[in-house]
Protein backbone atom coordinates (compact mmCIF):
# COMPACT_ATOMS: atom_id res chain seq x y z
CA UNK A 1 0.00 0.00 0.00
CA UNK A 2 1.28 3.52 -0.70
CA UNK A 3 1.39 6.75 1.24
CA UNK A 4 1.66 10.46 0.43
CA UNK A 5 4.04 11.14 2.01
CA UNK A 6 26.89 14.65 11.13
CA UNK A 7 37.49 12.75 12.48
CA UNK A 8 39.88 14.69 13.46
CA UNK A 9 42.07 15.15 16.55
CA UNK A 10 42.85 18.71 17.60
CA UNK A 11 46.02 19.95 19.29
CA UNK A 12 45.32 23.13 21.26
CA UNK A 13 48.14 25.62 21.85
CA UNK A 14 48.16 27.85 24.94
CA UNK A 15 45.64 30.65 24.48
CA UNK A 16 43.33 33.00 26.30
CA UNK A 17 40.03 31.74 27.71
CA UNK A 18 38.10 33.75 25.13
CA UNK A 19 40.13 32.20 22.30
CA UNK A 20 39.61 28.71 23.76
CA UNK A 21 35.87 29.29 23.79
CA UNK A 22 35.89 30.19 20.09
CA UNK A 23 37.95 27.10 19.20
CA UNK A 24 35.74 24.73 21.18
CA UNK A 25 32.66 26.28 19.57
CA UNK A 26 34.21 25.63 16.16
CA UNK A 27 35.05 22.04 17.06
CA UNK A 28 31.51 21.44 18.27
CA UNK A 29 30.07 22.80 15.04
CA UNK A 30 32.36 20.52 13.01
CA UNK A 31 31.10 17.45 14.87
CA UNK A 32 27.55 18.69 14.46
CA UNK A 33 27.95 19.11 10.73
CA UNK A 34 29.41 15.61 10.37
CA UNK A 35 25.85 14.29 11.01
CA UNK A 36 25.27 14.88 7.32
CA UNK A 37 21.52 14.83 6.78
CA UNK A 38 18.52 16.66 8.16
CA UNK A 39 14.89 16.30 7.07
CA UNK A 40 13.73 19.90 6.56
CA UNK A 41 10.25 19.57 5.03
CA UNK A 42 8.32 16.31 4.96
CA UNK A 43 5.18 14.29 5.09
CA UNK A 44 5.69 10.86 6.67
CA UNK A 45 3.30 8.05 7.51
CA UNK A 46 3.57 4.70 9.28
CA UNK A 47 1.06 1.91 9.60
CA UNK A 48 1.47 -1.10 11.91
CA UNK A 49 -1.20 -3.81 11.82
CA UNK A 50 -2.28 -6.38 14.41
CA UNK A 51 -0.27 -9.15 12.71
CA UNK A 52 2.94 -7.09 12.68
CA UNK A 53 2.86 -5.87 9.09
CA UNK A 54 4.22 -2.38 8.63
CA UNK A 55 4.37 0.34 5.98
CA UNK A 56 6.59 3.38 6.38
CA UNK A 57 6.90 6.22 3.87
CA UNK A 58 8.66 9.58 3.68
CA UNK A 59 7.99 12.25 1.09
CA UNK A 60 9.90 15.52 1.34
CA UNK A 61 13.28 17.22 1.41
CA UNK A 62 16.57 16.32 3.11
CA UNK A 63 19.53 18.68 3.35
CA UNK A 64 23.13 17.48 3.27
CA UNK A 65 24.55 19.71 6.02
CA UNK A 66 28.23 19.72 4.89
CA UNK A 67 27.24 20.68 1.33
CA UNK A 68 24.80 23.33 2.56
CA UNK A 69 27.36 24.81 4.99
CA UNK A 70 30.19 24.61 2.45
CA UNK A 71 28.18 26.50 -0.15
CA UNK A 72 27.04 29.14 2.33
CA UNK A 73 30.63 29.75 3.40
CA UNK A 74 31.81 29.63 -0.25
CA UNK A 75 34.17 26.75 0.54
CA UNK A 76 32.77 24.54 -2.21
CA UNK A 77 33.25 25.23 -5.91
CA UNK A 78 30.49 24.32 -8.39
CA UNK A 79 32.65 21.42 -9.57
CA UNK A 80 33.09 20.10 -6.01
CA UNK A 81 29.38 20.49 -5.39
CA UNK A 82 28.54 18.53 -8.53
CA UNK A 83 30.93 15.71 -7.61
CA UNK A 84 29.56 15.39 -4.07
CA UNK A 85 25.98 15.39 -5.30
CA UNK A 86 26.73 12.67 -7.89
CA UNK A 87 28.22 10.43 -5.20
CA UNK A 88 25.22 10.91 -2.90
CA UNK A 89 22.69 10.20 -5.63
CA UNK A 90 24.56 7.02 -6.59
CA UNK A 91 24.78 5.93 -2.95
CA UNK A 92 21.12 6.52 -2.11
CA UNK A 93 19.83 4.85 -5.23
CA UNK A 94 21.41 1.57 -4.13
CA UNK A 95 18.59 1.36 -1.59
CA UNK A 96 15.52 -0.26 -3.13
CA UNK A 97 13.30 1.70 -0.71
CA UNK A 98 14.38 4.94 -2.40
CA UNK A 99 11.76 5.73 -5.03
CA UNK A 100 13.09 9.21 -5.80
CA UNK A 101 16.32 10.99 -4.85
CA UNK A 102 17.03 14.15 -6.84
CA UNK A 103 19.13 17.23 -6.21
CA UNK A 104 17.21 20.46 -5.80
CA UNK A 105 19.82 23.12 -4.86
CA UNK A 106 22.14 24.36 -2.07
CA UNK A 107 22.46 20.92 -0.46
CA UNK A 108 18.74 20.10 -0.61
CA UNK A 109 17.49 16.81 -2.06
CA UNK A 110 13.96 15.74 -2.98
CA UNK A 111 13.29 12.31 -1.47
CA UNK A 112 10.59 9.67 -1.70
CA UNK A 113 11.22 6.55 0.39
CA UNK A 114 8.88 3.64 1.04
CA UNK A 115 9.35 0.35 2.84
CA UNK A 116 7.09 -2.43 4.08
CA UNK A 117 7.43 -5.82 5.71
CA UNK A 118 6.81 -7.71 8.94
CA UNK A 119 8.21 -6.18 12.13
CA UNK A 120 8.12 -9.63 13.79
CA UNK A 121 10.85 -10.71 11.35
CA UNK A 122 12.72 -7.42 10.83
CA UNK A 123 12.68 -6.32 14.52
CA UNK A 124 14.18 -2.89 13.76
CA UNK A 125 13.38 -0.59 10.83
CA UNK A 126 14.78 2.90 10.29
CA UNK A 127 14.36 5.72 7.86
CA UNK A 128 16.64 5.90 6.32
CA UNK A 129 19.78 4.28 7.83
CA UNK A 130 20.82 3.11 11.28
CA UNK A 131 23.57 5.76 11.49
CA UNK A 132 21.28 8.45 10.04
CA UNK A 133 18.05 7.59 11.78
CA UNK A 134 15.10 9.95 11.57
CA UNK A 135 12.21 7.56 12.30
CA UNK A 136 12.34 4.00 13.61
CA UNK A 137 10.03 1.06 14.33
CA UNK A 138 11.33 -1.43 16.89
CA UNK A 139 9.84 -4.72 18.07
CA UNK A 140 10.76 -5.87 21.59
CA UNK A 141 9.87 -9.55 21.60
CA UNK A 142 10.45 -10.07 25.35
CA UNK A 143 7.92 -7.34 26.14
CA UNK A 144 5.58 -7.90 23.23
CA UNK A 145 5.61 -4.23 22.27
CA UNK A 146 6.33 -2.13 19.20
CA UNK A 147 8.01 1.25 19.65
CA UNK A 148 7.75 4.00 17.05
CA UNK A 149 10.14 6.90 17.60
CA UNK A 150 11.73 9.93 16.03
CA UNK A 151 15.36 10.70 16.87
CA UNK A 152 15.66 13.70 19.26
CA UNK A 153 17.64 16.65 17.91
CA UNK A 154 18.52 18.14 21.31
CA UNK A 155 18.31 21.82 22.25
CA UNK A 156 22.00 22.62 21.76
CA UNK A 157 22.12 20.96 18.36
CA UNK A 158 18.84 22.62 17.37
CA UNK A 159 20.31 26.03 18.24
CA UNK A 160 23.44 25.33 16.18
CA UNK A 161 21.42 24.22 13.16
CA UNK A 162 19.09 27.21 13.48
CA UNK A 163 22.14 29.51 13.63
CA UNK A 164 23.27 28.32 10.18
CA UNK A 165 19.80 28.80 8.72
CA UNK A 166 18.30 25.30 8.94
CA UNK A 167 14.97 24.20 10.37
CA UNK A 168 12.44 21.40 10.29
CA UNK A 169 8.76 21.35 9.41
CA UNK A 170 6.48 18.47 8.63
CA UNK A 171 3.94 15.94 9.77
CA UNK A 172 4.29 12.33 10.94
CA UNK A 173 1.23 10.09 11.14
CA UNK A 174 0.91 6.66 12.73
CA UNK A 175 -2.04 4.52 11.80
CA UNK A 176 -2.67 1.38 13.86
CA UNK A 177 -5.28 -0.97 15.24
CA UNK A 178 -2.96 -2.13 18.01
CA UNK A 179 -3.62 -1.10 21.64
CA UNK A 180 -1.70 2.12 22.35
CA UNK A 181 0.22 2.00 25.64
CA UNK A 182 1.61 5.55 25.45
CA UNK A 183 2.28 8.35 22.99
CA UNK A 184 3.05 12.08 22.78
CA UNK A 185 1.14 12.89 19.59
CA UNK A 186 -0.46 16.29 19.07
CA UNK A 187 -3.73 14.76 17.89
CA UNK A 188 -5.49 11.38 17.86
CA UNK A 189 -8.31 10.50 15.51
CA UNK A 190 -10.63 7.49 15.50
CA UNK A 191 -10.99 6.01 12.01
CA UNK A 192 -14.01 4.22 10.60
CA UNK A 193 -11.87 1.07 10.22
CA UNK A 194 -11.56 0.89 14.01
CA UNK A 195 -7.95 2.03 13.83
CA UNK A 196 -6.50 5.13 15.43
CA UNK A 197 -4.46 7.81 13.71
CA UNK A 198 -1.79 9.56 15.78
CA UNK A 199 -0.57 12.85 14.33
CA UNK A 200 2.58 14.82 15.15
CA UNK A 201 2.80 18.31 13.66
CA UNK A 202 6.46 19.33 13.74
CA UNK A 203 6.94 23.06 13.32
CA UNK A 204 10.61 23.52 14.23
CA UNK A 205 13.74 21.77 15.53
CA UNK A 206 12.75 22.44 19.14
CA UNK A 207 9.50 20.46 18.99
CA UNK A 208 9.26 17.21 20.94
CA UNK A 209 10.47 14.05 19.23
CA UNK A 210 7.58 11.72 18.28
CA UNK A 211 7.19 8.49 20.22
CA UNK A 212 4.54 5.86 20.72
CA UNK A 213 4.43 2.39 22.31
CA UNK A 214 2.01 -0.23 21.01
CA UNK A 215 0.98 -3.59 22.47
CA UNK A 216 1.50 -6.41 19.95
CA UNK A 217 1.40 -9.52 22.12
Amino acid sequence: MGFHLLRRRFKLLPMTLKRQHKVFAGVFLLFLLSGCYLPVRFDAEIEVTRNGLYDIAFDGYLVDIPIYDGLNKKKLTPKQEKAKVALLVKDFKRDSAVKEFAYYKKGYFRVKWEKNGNILRSNFITFFRRNENFISIKYLKTKGIVMVAGTPVGKTKAKQLTAIGLGMKGQLRLKTGLPIISHNANKVRNLRSGQKLLIWDIKNLFDKSPKATLRLR
